[in-house]
């Protein structure tokens, strides 16, 4: 696993030397656009539309623009300034809270914390202080020249960052179009929902949701490569079912087969094990 930054977690008059890693990865599949006739892939220069001409880097400057075609130019001298006030190697630790009261709207990626060299100690101080007491550390760090918001948490037994937005960069629910006024709820409906989302409860096994189109888009990539003939599928249209009620008792009953099959599946599996146990005996 590649260390993408160095540095200390700053707790108190405490320094603890830690390694940070990228605790997720996007599995996306990505193209490139290619010319039509020969193959090859596109390259995008660098043009001026005013004076119509290729520029070259050590042309091109930093610009804010506050008004519609109206820009201010920042130089690397005033950025560079900027920088040296926030940067800095650590990960300052500002408050400890409960974990319940951050709204996981706030959340923006994730990374795991390991101990430098002789930093063992303070980090398993740290993490066992973290779980006896329940509380999740605020804290202020910064990647890349950019200042982040940061929670740390004890998760499988190691320490876990999250950078978390600012709260300016969460939009608040008043900007949201559309939203419906209070409206009268219909009991049947009520129950009818709610035995649909007790119906549909499960604990949550991250390992069964699969990426259908990314793993779709590989099969078809890899028949492709092979040389093999390509099936396209029929859409199938989806039904257009405007009552609500009729939705929620076609969907429930909708669930209420999968559970039926999920059982007998289940039951199958037992008997075949039983089977198997007892041809071993």
């Amino acid at each position: 696993m590649h260390t993408m930054w160095k540095g200390s977690i700053s707790f108190g008059l405490v320094n603890i030397p830690i390694k940070m890693f990228a605790a997720t990865e996007e599995k996306d599949v990505r193209f490139r656009y290619l010319h039509k006739e020969c193959m090859s892939p596109i390259k995008y220069q660098k043009v001026c539309p005013v004076c119509d001409k290729e520029i070259k880097d050590e042309e091109i400057v930093r610009g804010y623009e506050y008004e519609p075609s109206h820009f201010i130019i920042v130089d690397e001298n005033e950025l560079n300034s900027l920088k040296s006030e926030v940067n800095g190697r650590n990960i300052e630790i500002l408050d400890f809270v409960n974990l319940s009261e951050i709204d996981p709207i706030y959340f923006e990626k994730t990374y795991y914390l390991s101990p430098q060299e002789n930093g063992g100690k303070a980090y398993s101080l740290l993490e066992k202080a973290m779980l006896d007491t329940g509380k999740i550390a605020i804290a202020r760090i910064t990647i890349r020249n950019k200042q982040s918001l940061a929670c740390l948490r004890v998760s499988n037994e190691i320490l876990v960052m999250e950078t978390i937005f600012y709260p300016d960069e969460v939009r608040p629910v008043s900007q949201v179009p559309g939203l419906p006024e209070k409206v009268e709820i219909n009991e049947k409906e009520l129950d009818i929902a709610t035995k649909l989302i007790e119906s549909l409860t499960a604990s949550f096994e991250p390992e069964k949701y699969k990426d259908n189109y990314r793993e779709a888009l590989n099969e078809l990539i890899n028949k492709k490569i092979a040389g093999k003939e390509i099936e396209v599928s029929k859409v199938v249209p989806q039904r257009n079912v405007i009552d609500l009620m009729e939705a929620l008792q076609a969907s429930l009953k909708e669930s209420q087969k999968k559970g039926v099959a999920t059982k007998k599946s289940g039951k199958k599996t037992a008997k075949s094990d039983k089977e198997k146990k007892t041809a071993t005996v």
